[in-house]
């Protein structure tokens, strides 16, 4: 499946500095911020600064250090935001049968509450 980015798109807005964030951690290839509609008390959200539309386009396409880099990042998040003890939820949705709402790939790290199941069984 061919994957066409989007560069108005919203992350890539925070990612040029035309939107402020409340950024957790920079990176060199990735970004982490606060989400500004929290659904947990800890709700952060890792980006990469590349150009993928969503997890399977970004292992696919991007570089060995990229690949390193961002998933270092969502540990260093989970570290610093003391997720690991309590659990934690990681969640990346893909396209619009995955209720994808920006078309960059992000991923949510939400802790500190009990979540719930994630799907519920038909």
């Amino acid at each position: 499946m061919p994957y066409s980015y989007d560069d108005q798109n919203i992350f890539a807005k925070i990612l040029r500095g035309e939107i402020p964030n409340d950024t957790v951690l920079e990176t060199e290839h990735s970004l982490a911020f606060r989400d500004i509609r929290p659904q947990a008390p800890v709700h952060v959200l890792v980006i990469p600064k590349g150009p993928y539309v969503t997890y399977d386009h970004f292992a696919q396409e991007a570089s060995d250090a990229e690949i390193v880099d961002f998933n270092r990042a969502v540990g260093t998040v989970c570290k610093m935001e003391g997720v690991e003890a309590g659990g934690f939820r990681l969640i990346s949705n893909a396209g619009e049968a995955g209720v994808q709402e920006v078309p960059h790939l992000h991923v949510h790290i939400l802790a500190g509450r009990p979540l719930g199941r994630m799907l519920a069984r038909a």
